[in-house]
């Protein structure tokens, strides 16, 4: 019973502070606020994270801990599908996952805009294996000849913009695309646009391959 107390403790401190970072700014926001808000003595943010950054770092890595677990499974599935199937599912997986947490998955993607000496430490680990897995996954399409050669560089920029943006710039998805990011349905309606423009390179490098 103690430690089921404990972890709902700790749960109470995490979404609060997700909360009030969102509304505040993680600068705006005070350790006291966070402990009100979670109905829990400030102390235990202290016991919990050591603190307000630890609090942070805690967030950043918990949310990139899932994001990884969903592209491993991705890559699990280069084995037994093609790569622009792996490749669609995998996009259709992260697109779920970060509206399953999507306070979360703003607060991060707001917050690694900011150059710090702790996101560029965790971001360069997860970014690294992120890289490294969509890499996989081109170079087997590449094979088998489901599309040509192109800047893997240029792909990974393109595809990052389009995951990230409903959630840094929501109010343009909205005018463009007459999407609410809030809103259940989202993450299938956009999945949609960006499957769309993942079929539409693949078709375009299919007819340069045939023109060869």
């Amino acid at each position: 019973m103690g430690s089921n107390s404990f972890f709902t403790t700790k749960d109470r401190i995490i979404e609060s502070a997700v909360q009030l970072f969102n509304q505040k700014g993680f600068s705006g926001t005070s350790v006291r606020e966070i402990a009100k808000a979670a109905n829990v003595n400030v102390a235990h943010i202290s016991y919990y994270f050591n603190g307000k950054g630890g609090l942070m770092e805690h967030l950043v890595s918990r949310f990139y801990e899932g994001y990884l677990r969903i592209l491993e499974k991705g890559y699990e599935r280069l084995h037994g599908t093609t790569a622009k199937d792996c490749l669609l599912q995998l996009i259709f997986d992260i697109l779920s996952y970060q509206h399953e947490h999507r306070q979360l998955t703003r607060f991060v993607y707001r917050e690694v805009t900011i150059d710090s000496t702790l996101i560029r430490e965790v971001m360069s680990t997860y970014l690294t294996k992120e890289k490294y897995i969509l890499h996989l996954i081109i170079e087997k399409g590449k094979e088998n000849r489901e599309f040509s050669h192109f800047p893997l560089s240029h792909f990974m920029i393109q595809l990052k913009s389009l995951l990230t943006m409903p959630y840094l710039q929501p109010q343009y998805i909205s005018e463009v695309l007459y999407l609410q990011p809030h809103e259940p349905y989202f993450y299938r309606a956009y999945y949609q646009e960006v499957k769309t423009w993942i079929i539409s390179l693949f078709d375009r490098k299919q007819e340069q391959i045939a023109a060869i």
